[in-house]
């Protein structure tokens, strides 16, 4: 043995070959393998966020340069500087009700944050409603949007931290605000809570601020987050811009918020013009909604009293006496109508130039926002803003909300109807007691000063829910000065001090 080994040790020496290397051991491969994947991958990534960061300046750049060499490519209006100060908690709350209720209830607990130095949640949405919309905040509005635009008044978190979650065992405050409260109402009953709770979580967000009563930044960042912060989605903004488009092309256009659905015949109680069948239908769907307090309803005495939407028929009529006539293009901005439409072949007789979303585009655009109720009255809402006239049926959140938005737009017209007036107009009509030109001539006359013109908002203290909505008429937000004695004029830059 002895001998072969010094042959070989010889030969290597004769050939002057290298001494075999040894082995590497099996972990340090792999570590040098992992350490080197995971060096590419943060380079990849780096670079990739790096070219997300460039990429539309640098390719608006070269459209610029190729297209339009005279002008330089806008950039976008920079952010407000984030609001320093110390928070007193975190404010989670879980809005309910349609769309426009929410959306109000947003800009309202938006103030409530502000007021308390509290961060603020981005909102949950109802999903147990009525509707049984699944959508959330970000399927509606434009998240990133509503946290950039308001940080210098709001600090927003796209969600609860994890240790305050009830998966991890926290225990979380819960309450409903009470209803029309002011400022000392949250300062002193509220606020010691998250000094308690470091988070307070409001279950309920419907008209839980005063309309009136606020001092004017609260009333005007109310204005703020409702008319800037709050920006659909772009997917819903640029189906609602096509939709106002389309509309435009073919003249002038009135949005009928047609109320005269299912779910607010069944609420309201008013059955006037439905059959027995229906009649018991939407009594039996009032009492499967625990929440709807009101089960025994008279619906003669409800609509004498101005309380039900019209109907289809007495729209019509309505319609004529203002003076529409047939050529006049009505979009329909409402859901399903109760008794689909054979209710509305008296109304499209007198007006057939009547159209809904669903016939002005396809059925693959609204495809996406189908079973979706919140992301269809978003459209609804948009078309309604931007038409000649806006005329709403009854006057529930929409009505409001819409009436308020065009109101900011500079007082464009919206004919608020005087539904107690109307119908005893129509039931004298009916009856034969009024000729049509005397029926016409007092429409015209009930409504000579309900056209969204310019005025005071109704205060009544100790009647909050009987007194003028702060969202239909905000009028803090749209005339110059502090006490607003001159409504003639347009909206002003208030809003943005």
């Amino acid at each position: 043995m002895e001998v072969v080994r010094s042959e070989s040790t010889q030969a290597r020496s004769d050939n002057k070959l290298p001494p075999p290397a040894a082995p590497k051991p099996r972990v340090q491969v792999w570590f040098v393998t992992v350490c080197s994947t995971i060096l590419i991958w943060t380079c990849l990534v780096q670079l990739f966020a790096a070219g997300e960061l460039w990429r539309t300046r640098i390719f608006t750049g070269q459209v610029s340069r190729f297209s339009a060499p005279d002008k330089p490519v806008p950039l976008p209006p920079p952010l407000p500087p984030p609001r320093n100060y110390t928070s007193n908690g975190i404010l989670l709350v879980s809005c309910n009700g349609g769309l426009n209720q929410m959306r109000s209830a947003i800009c309202d607990m938006v103030t409530v944050a502000r007021l308390l130095n509290l961060t603020l949640v981005v909102p949950e949405l109802d999903k147990t409603s009525f509707w049984a919309d699944p959508s959330g905040f970000e399927d509606i509005f434009d998240v990133r949007h509503f946290i950039d635009s308001l940080r210098d008044e709001v600090r927003v978190l796209r969600r609860l931290p994890k240790r305050y979650s009830t998966k991890y065992g926290y225990h979380m405050f819960e309450m409903p605000p009470v209803s029309w409260s002011d400022e000392n109402y949250y300062l002193k009953q509220v606020l010691p809570l998250f000094s308690k709770h470091k988070v307070v979580h409001f279950n309920r967000t419907d008209t839980r601020l005063a309309n009136n009563g606020l001092s004017l930044p609260l009333q005007w960042l109310r204005c703020r987050v409702n008319f800037q912060g709050l920006k659909f989605t772009p997917q819903l903004e640029a189906l609602g811009s096509k939709l106002v488009r389309i509309l435009q092309q073919r003249g002038p256009f009135l949005a009928l918020h047609l109320r005269y659905e299912m779910d607010m015949l069944a609420f309201s109680g008013c059955t006037h013009g439905c059959s027995q069948e229906e009649a018991e239908e939407l009594k039996k769907m009032r009492y499967t909604y625990p929440w709807w307090r009101e089960k025994e309803i008279n619906s003669e005495e409800r609509r004498a009293q101005g309380l039900c939407p019209l109907t289809p028929e007495e729209v019509a009529l309505v319609l004529k006496a203002l003076g529409f006539d047939q050529n006049t293009q009505i979009y329909i901005a409402a859901g399903e109508i109760y008794g689909s439409e054979h209710r509305l072949s008296v109304l499209r007789e007198a007006f057939p130039r009547i159209v809904k979303k669903e016939m002005l585009l396809e059925s693959g655009e609204l495809q996406q926002f189908q079973n979706h109720s919140s992301q269809m009255a978003a459209l609804d809402f948009m078309v309604s803003v931007a038409s000649n006239t806006f005329i709403p049926t009854y006057d529930g959140n929409m009505a409001k909300v819409v009436e308020g938005h065009r109101r900011y737009l500079g007082f464009k017209k919206t004919i608020l109807l005087d539904r107690k007036r109307l119908v005893e107009l129509l039931d004298l009509h009916n009856n034969k007691t009024l000729t049509w030109d005397q029926f016409a001539v007092a429409v015209k006359e009930a409504h000579e000063r309900r056209r969204g013109a310019p005025t005071h908002r109704r205060v009544i203290s100790d009647k909050p829910k009987e007194e003028d909505y702060f969202y239909a008429n905000p009028q803090e937000c749209l005339c110059e000065g502090t006490n607003c004695h001159d409504l003639s004029g347009h909206r002003n830059s208030t809003l943005t001090r």
